[in-house]
């Protein structure tokens, strides 16, 4: 299926139509929470440091399936319902509200995605989820899409057709094999901001999905798009947030949660911001792809051949992965540099890794060069800790496409910017956000 192609599990369907309500502030923010802090319905109290990592390790590997060119055979997915797929969680989770009374989900912020879904009922083949399936006969805003309506026609072609009544049928068929068919809805959507407020959308975009299954999770009921396509959240919210918006994550082991950002609030203005062009890729356009010229490790760069500089930038994938030809080459001069013997992790998905951690002193200059904007990593974007005293590093090779993770985005304000088409990051503490 067309854009899509990445995250996952996401909940609740936000988005906004062209109806939008014209007290929409200019900008807000949302609390972001990581699937792994004790404040999300995921956490696990019983994972070790050490199971944490590997899983997020596995997620990454997975991941880089949905930014595959996904099928648009509505016929496959009688096959697919027989397959078994990976789970592949996405790393960071809002709460929403829908329908009228307000309904309560939690969601997965998903940038490598754009149509907004949730689970409804009826649901005759649904993904086992923990909260009970949105019944849209329940909430007096819920309207369905006509299949001659503005937002229908928006929907990719070959990915909605006529159902039952006229109304808007969609199907979104992943890269990983995933898979979403339902209607096409406009529903009452709101958040809960930063600061204690309510910001309401009266007239959102969202699939109310009737056969979903895939990798999602229980805890979960759908999926938020903020990629670059039409229905996505940020293209919904449109001019009046200016088509921007920008986060802050901080390191791994903070357990407060950080913010989305919208309009206004989501321009940054720490010192030292540098911007890269947003490259459209016209096979998976919802993406938001960079292009990655080199990369420098202590005194030497590595010049990226042209078939390899497109590279995706993703908050849902936790690795960055290279291509296995510079991988290696970047592996061998981290090795060169630090000096230190490698450390064997059983069963690792992670390459290269370091026992005695606090006593590596030889952590090299490392810098990636994308285009118009290069941007220095320190060690806490560049390793992992796996236990108490075991790193290992946050890159792992691909044979897909290459992804900038979000391990390498920790401490930096990152804005995209869908009008001016780019994407900015500013080095900040992000705890202090």
């Amino acid at each position: 299926m067309h854009n899509l192609s990445l995250p996952l599990a996401l909940l609740v369907f936000l988005s906004i139509s062209s109806n939008i309500n014209a007290k929409l502030p200019k900008g807000f923010s949302i609390d972001l929470i990581h699937r792994d802090s004790p404040l999300s319905p995921l956490y696990n109290s019983s994972m070790t440091q050490s199971q944490l990592v590997q899983n997020a390790a596995l997620r990454s590997m997975a991941r880089v399936n949905r930014f595959r060119q996904p099928s648009h055979n509505i016929a496959e997915i009688s096959e697919l319902a027989q397959t078994d797929i990976i789970p592949n969680y996405g790393n960071y989770l809002m709460k929403i509200f829908i329908g009228t009374p307000p309904v309560e989900r939690w969601s997965i912020a998903d940038t490598g995605s754009d149509l907004i879904w949730v689970q409804c009922s009826p649901c005759p083949k649904c993904y086992h989820q923990d909260v009970s399936l949105f019944d849209p006969t329940k909430s007096s805003t819920y309207k369905s899409e006509t299949c001659g309506s503005r937002n229908c026609a928006l929907l990719p072609q070959g990915q909605h057709k006529c159902g039952n009544s006229s109304q808007c049928l969609y199907l979104y068929l992943y890269g990983d094999r995933s898979y979403t068919v339902g209607y096409l809805a406009t529903e009452s959507i709101n958040f809960g901001t930063s600061d204690g407020q309510s910001v309401a959308f009266p007239k959102s975009v969202f699939g109310c999905g009737h056969y979903d299954d895939g990798t999602f999770n229980s805890h979960v009921a759908g999926l938020v798009g903020l990629g670059n396509g039409p229905l996505s959240l940020v293209s919904q919210l449109g001019h009046q947030i200016g088509r921007k918006f920008s986060y802050c994550l901080p390191p791994l082991d903070v357990k407060a949660p950080t913010k989305l950002r919208f309009g206004e609030e989501a321009t940054i203005s720490a010192n030292g911001v540098v911007s890269t062009p947003m490259i459209t890729n016209p096979n998976n356009p919802t993406i938001y792809y960079l292009t990655l010229e080199g990369i420098t490790v202590g005194q030497q760069k590595l010049e990226i051949d042209q078939s390899n500089r497109n590279i995706v930038i993703d908050s849902g994938t936790t690795l960055t992965l290279l291509p296995s030809s510079i991988y290696e080459q970047v592996e061998a001069l981290m090795k060169k540099a630090i000096g230190a013997d490698q450390w064997i992790v059983q069963n690792s998905k992670l390459n290269l890794c370091y026992k005695n951690a606090n006593s590596i002193k030889n952590f090299p200059n490392f810098e990636v060069h994308f285009t118009g904007a290069n941007i220095s990593l320190k060690p806490q974007n560049l390793f992992l800790l796996v236990t108490n005293d075991v790193i290992c590093f946050a890159m792992s090779p691909t044979n897909e496409n290459s992804i900038y993770g979000n391990v390498a985005q920790i401490d930096f304000d990152v804005e995209y910017d869908l009008d001016q088409r780019k994407i900015s990051f500013a080095p900040v503490d992000c705890t202090k956000q």
